[in-house]
Protein backbone atom coordinates (compact mmCIF):
# COMPACT_ATOMS: atom_id res chain seq x y z
CA UNK A 1 0.00 0.00 0.00
CA UNK A 2 1.45 3.60 -0.77
CA UNK A 3 0.62 6.33 1.37
CA UNK A 4 0.63 10.07 -0.27
CA UNK A 5 4.14 11.70 0.48
CA UNK A 6 5.41 15.16 1.25
CA UNK A 7 8.28 16.98 1.65
CA UNK A 8 9.44 19.42 4.74
CA UNK A 9 11.98 21.36 5.38
CA UNK A 10 13.49 20.43 8.67
CA UNK A 11 16.32 23.29 9.01
CA UNK A 12 18.62 25.35 7.41
CA UNK A 13 21.47 26.92 8.00
CA UNK A 14 21.01 30.69 8.01
CA UNK A 15 24.64 31.69 8.33
CA UNK A 16 28.34 30.57 7.04
CA UNK A 17 29.92 27.50 8.65
CA UNK A 18 33.41 27.92 10.07
CA UNK A 19 35.89 27.10 7.50
CA UNK A 20 37.97 23.73 7.78
CA UNK A 21 41.30 24.13 7.08
CA UNK A 22 42.85 21.49 9.40
CA UNK A 23 42.53 18.46 7.48
CA UNK A 24 40.71 16.51 9.69
CA UNK A 25 37.18 15.82 10.00
CA UNK A 26 34.95 18.86 11.11
CA UNK A 27 31.39 19.91 11.03
CA UNK A 28 30.46 21.88 8.14
CA UNK A 29 27.31 23.64 9.81
CA UNK A 30 26.69 26.46 11.92
CA UNK A 31 25.28 25.17 15.44
CA UNK A 32 22.02 26.38 14.91
CA UNK A 33 21.81 23.88 11.69
CA UNK A 34 22.27 20.70 13.83
CA UNK A 35 19.05 19.41 13.68
CA UNK A 36 17.77 16.12 16.22
CA UNK A 37 15.52 13.94 14.64
CA UNK A 38 13.24 12.49 17.41
CA UNK A 39 13.06 8.47 18.66
CA UNK A 40 10.94 6.33 15.97
CA UNK A 41 11.76 8.53 13.05
CA UNK A 42 12.24 6.91 10.79
CA UNK A 43 10.73 3.98 8.85
CA UNK A 44 12.11 1.40 6.23
CA UNK A 45 12.05 3.35 3.06
CA UNK A 46 11.59 7.11 4.73
CA UNK A 47 14.34 9.26 2.87
CA UNK A 48 16.11 12.35 3.83
CA UNK A 49 17.69 15.08 1.37
CA UNK A 50 20.49 17.00 2.24
CA UNK A 51 21.17 20.12 -0.14
CA UNK A 52 24.69 22.07 0.60
CA UNK A 53 26.74 24.86 -0.99
CA UNK A 54 29.85 26.31 -0.42
CA UNK A 55 33.40 27.19 -1.83
CA UNK A 56 36.34 25.38 -1.36
CA UNK A 57 40.15 25.96 -2.08
CA UNK A 58 42.90 23.36 -3.00
CA UNK A 59 46.84 23.33 -3.44
CA UNK A 60 48.45 23.00 -6.27
CA UNK A 61 51.08 20.52 -5.11
CA UNK A 62 49.21 19.05 -2.33
CA UNK A 63 45.40 19.23 -3.18
CA UNK A 64 44.67 16.11 -1.08
CA UNK A 65 41.13 13.89 -1.35
CA UNK A 66 38.43 15.53 -0.21
CA UNK A 67 35.73 13.91 1.58
CA UNK A 68 32.20 14.76 2.53
CA UNK A 69 30.29 12.73 5.63
CA UNK A 70 26.67 12.89 7.16
CA UNK A 71 27.13 11.79 10.86
CA UNK A 72 23.55 10.48 12.95
CA UNK A 73 25.23 11.77 16.64
CA UNK A 74 28.28 9.90 16.37
CA UNK A 75 27.67 7.22 14.21
CA UNK A 76 28.68 7.88 10.43
CA UNK A 77 25.54 7.19 8.04
CA UNK A 78 26.90 7.67 4.69
CA UNK A 79 30.95 7.91 4.10
CA UNK A 80 31.49 7.62 0.26
CA UNK A 81 35.46 7.50 -0.88
CA UNK A 82 37.29 10.32 -1.32
CA UNK A 83 37.54 12.37 -3.86
CA UNK A 84 40.62 13.42 -5.33
CA UNK A 85 41.57 17.32 -5.28
CA UNK A 86 42.08 18.86 -8.49
CA UNK A 87 45.82 19.26 -8.74
CA UNK A 88 45.87 22.49 -10.50
CA UNK A 89 45.52 24.93 -7.67
CA UNK A 90 41.20 26.17 -6.65
CA UNK A 91 40.97 29.22 -4.57
CA UNK A 92 37.52 29.76 -3.76
CA UNK A 93 35.37 27.17 -6.39
CA UNK A 94 32.07 27.13 -5.45
CA UNK A 95 31.18 23.42 -4.37
CA UNK A 96 27.39 21.99 -4.73
CA UNK A 97 26.38 18.88 -2.73
CA UNK A 98 23.28 16.66 -2.65
CA UNK A 99 22.75 13.38 -0.81
CA UNK A 100 19.93 11.56 -0.94
CA UNK A 101 19.24 8.86 2.58
CA UNK A 102 16.98 6.09 1.93
CA UNK A 103 16.37 3.99 5.85
CA UNK A 104 16.89 0.35 4.86
CA UNK A 105 16.16 -1.54 8.16
CA UNK A 106 15.34 0.24 11.81
CA UNK A 107 15.54 -1.23 15.15
CA UNK A 108 17.82 -1.04 18.42
CA UNK A 109 21.42 -1.07 18.80
CA UNK A 110 22.72 -1.12 15.78
CA UNK A 111 20.24 -2.23 13.66
CA UNK A 112 18.93 0.41 11.46
CA UNK A 113 20.93 1.75 8.54
CA UNK A 114 20.70 4.09 5.63
CA UNK A 115 21.36 3.61 1.54
CA UNK A 116 23.01 7.01 0.66
CA UNK A 117 23.74 8.41 -2.67
CA UNK A 118 24.94 11.84 -3.80
CA UNK A 119 26.12 14.27 -6.76
CA UNK A 120 29.08 16.72 -5.78
CA UNK A 121 29.22 19.80 -8.69
CA UNK A 122 32.83 21.68 -8.26
CA UNK A 123 35.85 22.43 -10.32
CA UNK A 124 37.96 21.58 -7.03
CA UNK A 125 38.02 17.74 -8.12
CA UNK A 126 40.44 16.03 -10.21
CA UNK A 127 40.39 16.71 -13.85
CA UNK A 128 38.10 19.54 -13.99
CA UNK A 129 39.54 22.55 -16.20
CA UNK A 130 41.01 25.97 -14.87
CA UNK A 131 38.18 28.39 -14.43
CA UNK A 132 40.28 31.15 -16.64
CA UNK A 133 40.82 28.80 -19.89
CA UNK A 134 38.03 26.34 -20.03
CA UNK A 135 34.12 26.59 -19.39
CA UNK A 136 32.32 23.68 -17.47
CA UNK A 137 32.29 21.37 -14.40
CA UNK A 138 32.67 18.18 -14.02
CA UNK A 139 29.74 16.08 -11.73
CA UNK A 140 31.03 13.18 -9.02
CA UNK A 141 28.62 10.58 -8.10
CA UNK A 142 29.42 9.72 -4.38
CA UNK A 143 29.76 6.87 -4.39
CA UNK A 144 31.26 6.11 -7.52
CA UNK A 145 31.37 2.72 -7.37
CA UNK A 146 28.38 0.34 -5.86
CA UNK A 147 26.26 2.36 -2.77
CA UNK A 148 26.07 0.19 0.14
CA UNK A 149 24.48 0.40 3.38
CA UNK A 150 26.28 3.06 6.32
CA UNK A 151 27.47 1.92 9.77
CA UNK A 152 24.03 0.64 12.02
CA UNK A 153 22.61 2.83 14.56
CA UNK A 154 19.80 2.92 17.15
CA UNK A 155 16.28 4.53 15.46
CA UNK A 156 14.40 3.82 18.12
CA UNK A 157 16.43 6.91 20.00
CA UNK A 158 16.86 10.92 18.78
CA UNK A 159 19.66 11.42 15.86
CA UNK A 160 21.58 14.85 15.30
CA UNK A 161 22.09 14.99 11.85
CA UNK A 162 25.73 16.22 10.55
CA UNK A 163 27.38 17.18 7.71
CA UNK A 164 31.19 16.71 8.02
CA UNK A 165 33.92 16.99 5.59
CA UNK A 166 37.70 16.41 5.54
CA UNK A 167 40.80 17.02 3.48
CA UNK A 168 43.68 14.42 3.47
CA UNK A 169 46.17 17.43 3.79
CA UNK A 170 46.47 20.54 5.41
CA UNK A 171 46.40 22.56 2.29
CA UNK A 172 43.15 24.08 1.34
CA UNK A 173 39.52 25.27 2.84
CA UNK A 174 36.12 24.48 2.59
CA UNK A 175 33.35 26.46 3.90
CA UNK A 176 29.44 25.93 4.26
CA UNK A 177 27.28 28.69 2.31
CA UNK A 178 23.78 27.26 2.39
CA UNK A 179 22.77 23.76 3.84
CA UNK A 180 19.05 22.45 3.88
CA UNK A 181 17.63 19.21 5.16
CA UNK A 182 14.45 18.08 3.86
CA UNK A 183 12.26 15.32 5.28
CA UNK A 184 11.17 13.82 1.97
CA UNK A 185 8.19 11.54 2.37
Amino acid sequence: MSTLGYAQCLVTAQADGAANTAGTVASLLPTPALYTLPANFFYIGKQLLIKATGRISTAVTTPGNLTWTVKFGSVVVFNPAAVAGNALVQTNQTWLLEILLTCRAIGSGTSSNMMGTGTLVTRATLNNPIASTSIGVLTVTLPDTAPAVGTGFDSTTTQQVDLQFANSVATGSCQLHQYSLWDVN
